[in-house]
């Protein structure tokens, strides 16, 4: 080791280094001077206090607000960000299917295989942000489910979850609404109350309790801060509602979302949901079948609605009801002509009859019987719609296309024929003359060549929006309740001919509303008496053809016609 090396060695061990130049450090200072830095100048601590100026006075004004004025900044906060949660899904799935999409002939194998994975990330998307949003956009979660005839089954089975999905709130959200609007806590309130929901809508989720009379009750709280939320959510949907008219202009659903707004809004008042629960038990009371859970006025508010508490099976659960010695084909019978009853008879249609919102028990039959929930959505059929609603349900039935167009047309709907095969749910025989743009077949429409389908595919499309536009509001709750019921009969397995069954039931509305004087009862009845035989020479000749097919398959003349069959039942 050179004398240089050496010295410098000993410099450092003594705490001393020496440069070249002789000048000494003292590397002890030198460190300790790096751990104390230099201190701000003046103007750079004013730069300081003018940026936590505003926060400070931000957090002071904050620590002022009551429980109620604090939520509402929260609520504006969480919708900034809700706003961006769903801006970022809706250009992602836009995208997505753009891009899997893209250069794909819509007819081609490639095509019908890239997109149900497209279908199903769409679907799986659109539950997360539903789940992570909550409240309203449970609810478009929900009439998304409701349009199962129209969306791809992706899209219905993956948000089906939304139909009963438990959101559970801190518990303290629930004590302080209750103490709000009753000035109590639930401990005053009732003898015994579930901290734990049993069930959840979209608005509101519901407690099992016990009052101080001993009796079983179901209370439904609303969640705390929807009412402060609903403004801000429906403008961040109308925004995306514009961006998706703008980047695919042929899907404009604003119109929609406008009409949602009021029943929405007439859903958040649960005073006006228990008068529709009075009003449907006593329109109803004649079918015995039928029960209505009882309303407990003194622990109702506009935002907690206590009812009796009823036990029983959803409507769905097919092995819950069979397990209590029930039929469905029974259940499936009464779930029909109830709903039938208030779309002909009454007017007044529970527009949201769910799985989740219809249980089913065993009453005092021993037969099924039906338990209604959740009244917060209904609309009112006026009487002129109504009887022409009947009698254009007749006329679907005997395949009358003049009938069906002029009652159409007194529904305020032009494109007739569209029209009925979306409140049939089913294909029906074209008119004598044709349709005005539709093929006869499905040959018909393949030996057309792509442009040709582009562009029929397109003016389907604007037909069908019109209708959806051209008919009376009520009439889009009223398709949605229909719907809803063929879903759970066809997940019952189609026990009963529903298309018959409400038929029959637009029959005796039409001859409630014409058959006042005898003569008009008369011609009513006969009429009745005529469509009554029709209804079963049809039944007959479908089960003359299906018992003809299954003796093929028995001796061995024709493959097994099973799946046909079931398709004809």
């Amino acid at each position: 080791m050179s004398l240089h090396s050496t010295r410098y060695l000993c410099s450092c061990s003594a705490g001393v280094l020496r440069n070249s130049d002789g000048r000494g450090l003292v590397v002890r200072r030198h460190f300790a001077r790096l751990a104390s830095p230099k201190e701000p100048s003046p103007r750079r601590k004013s730069f300081y206090a003018l940026l936590l100026l505003p926060a400070a006075g931000a957090a002071g004004y904050y620590a002022t607000l009551d429980a109620q004025q604090k939520r509402r900044v929260r609520v504006t906060g969480e919708g900034i960000q809700r706003f961006w949660r769903s801006l970022k899904i809706g250009l992602t799935i836009s995208l997505d299917y753009w891009w899997a999409l893209r250069g794909l002939n819509d007819l081609s194998p490639e095509y019908a295989e890239a997109i149900q994975p497209c279908h199903q990330r769409a679907a799986d998307r659109i539950l997360s942000g539903c789940l992570e949003n909550g409240g309203l956009y449970i609810k478009l979660g929900q009439g998304l489910v409701s349009m199962n005839h129209i969306l791809p089954k992706e899209y219905s089975e993956t948000l089906s979850v939304l139909q009963d999905k438990a959101l559970n709130r801190r518990a303290h959200e629930v004590e302080q609404l209750l103490e709000e609007d009753f000035g109590v806590s639930s401990k005053e309130l009732f003898r015994q109350f579930d901290e734990e929901p049993i069930a959840a809508a979209s608005l509101a989720q519901v407690h099992r309790a016990v009052t101080h009379n001993g009796e079983e009750v179901a209370v439904k709280v609303q969640y705390i801060d929807l009412r402060d939320r609903f403004s801000g959510d429906i403008w961040t949907c109308e925004i995306l509602l514009d961006l998706i008219a703008l980047m695919h202009p042929n899907f404009g659903f604003k119109w929609a979302l406008q009409d949602l707004k009021g029943t929405l809004a007439a859903e958040l008042d649960f005073e006006a949901e228990a008068r529709n629960a009075e009003r449907c038990a006593q329109e109803l009371s004649h079918l015995k079948y039928v029960y209505v859970p009882k309303v407990m006025w003194n622990r109702c508010s506009k935002r907690v609605l206590t009812m009796e508490y009823i036990a029983g099976c959803k409507v769905n659960d097919k092995d819950g009801i069979k397990s209590i010695g029930l039929s469905l084909k029974d259940v499936d019978e009464k779930l029909i002509k109830t709903f039938a009853e208030q779309i002909f008879h009454t007017g007044f249609v529970h527009a949201d009859p769910h799985p989740g919102n219809v249980l089913v028990r065993k009453g005092a039959d021993d037969r099924a019987q039906l338990v209604l929930l959740d009244h917060g959505l209904y609309d009112y059929l006026q009487p002129q719609n109504r009887v022409s609603l009947c009698k254009l349900w007749k006329a679907i039935v005997l395949n009358d296309h003049v009938q069906m167009k002029q009652y159409a047309a007194e529904l305020g709907v032009q494109e007739y024929f569209m029209f009925c095969c979306l409140l049939a749910h089913r294909k029906l025989p074209f008119p004598k003359e044709g349709h005005k743009f539709l093929p006869q077949s499905r040959k018909a429409f393949l030996d057309l060549d792509k442009a040709e389908r582009g562009k029929l595919r397109e003016q389907a499309w604007e037909s069908m929006m019109a209708v959806l536009k051209g008919m009376p509001r009520p009439m889009m709750l009223i398709l949605r309740n229909i719907n809803t019921i063929r879903a759970i009969s066809r997940d019952h397995g189609h026990p009963v001919d529903r298309y018959t069954v409400m038929a029959k039931s637009a029959v005796r509305g039409q001859l409630k509303r014409e058959g006042k004087g005898v003569v008009q009862f008369v011609a009513c009845l006969w009429e009745r008496v005529k469509f009554d035989f029709r209804l079963r020479s049809d039944g007959w000749r479908l089960w003359l053809v299906m018992t003809y097919l299954r003796l093929l398959t028995i001796c061995g003349r024709a493959p097994d016609t099973s799946a046909l069959t079931a398709q004809l039942r």
